[in-house]
């Protein structure tokens, strides 16, 4: 990637704030039109997938699109003796951005709705068995990006990674958080998607136990791309002297 590393750093920061005004944004929506919890789910993981979608095609080819700290950690993890990986300082620029950024999409959608701009969430989300989903959610996640990206398919990222966000939603009990930055963003709503503040650290420790997995599945099975070979030198046309 070309860009510097502020323009990089101001993308995941735009990129986890859209994300989350989208989450947030949408579930008040769904809350405000029916209180058909099911129908509310429909429509927030619906907007969460086009969304989502959207941000990693357009954001990408600028910072590559994390927007998750554990992304960013698994992606420097893989990387850090390859020529052109993500480096610890950029790490260290990516994971304020992105969490940041979170709490601002939290904090505008807040106001898109009239609502107080920050209002500390009381949705308490402290189970075992949300955390034990929480761990699924981001093995899954960074599995499949690191997938991606070792076998040679990282185009396919904006539908690969959020048709695997909308389908998360519903299969797991904690409708797929998977992402520390938008986790601690989450808190500053007391809406339908929001997480009560003693409920973010477990969640967020189970996330990077995920990330842990999820990048040892990925190492396992996917190797590095391999370059492709120099083409050979054409023969000259030239006669001898």
């Amino acid at each position: 990637m070309s860009a510097s590393l502020g323009r990089r750093a101001l993308s995941e920061a735009i990129g986890s704030a859209a994300l989350v005004t989208i989450v947030v944004g949408s579930g008040i929506q769904a809350t405000e039109l029916t209180d058909d919890v099911g129908v509310q789910l429909l429509a927030n993981s619906l907007a969460t997938v086009f969304g989502l979608g959207v941000l990693i095609a357009l954001l990408g080819p600028v910072s590559g699109a994390h927007f998750n700290p554990a992304v960013t950690l698994a992606t420097w993890f893989t990387g850090r003796r390859t020529p052109g990986g993500l480096s610890l300082r950029e790490v260290t620029a990516y994971v304020p951005a992105q969490t940041v950024g979170a709490i601002g999409g939290a904090v505008l959608a807040n106001a898109m709705f009239a609502r107080p701009v920050v209002e500390w969430s009381t949705r308490d989300r402290s189970a075992a068995h949300l955390w034990l989903a929480e761990l699924v959610a981001t093995a899954g996640l960074v599995f499949l990006i690191l997938g991606l990206v070792r076998g040679g398919r990282g185009r396919l990222a904006p539908v690969a990674v959020a048709s695997y966000v909308g389908a998360a939603y519903w299969f797991t009990s904690s409708t797929s958080f998977a992402n520390p930055a938008v986790t601690v963003g989450r808190a500053f709503t007391n809406t339908f998607a929001g997480i009560a503040p003693a409920s973010v650290t477990p969640f967020v420790a189970a996330q990077l136990a995920g990330a842990v997995l999820g990048l040892a599945l990925a190492t396992t099975l996917f190797t590095h791309p391999e370059p492709l070979p120099e083409p050979a030198p054409e023969p000259s046309l030239r006669t001898p002297a």
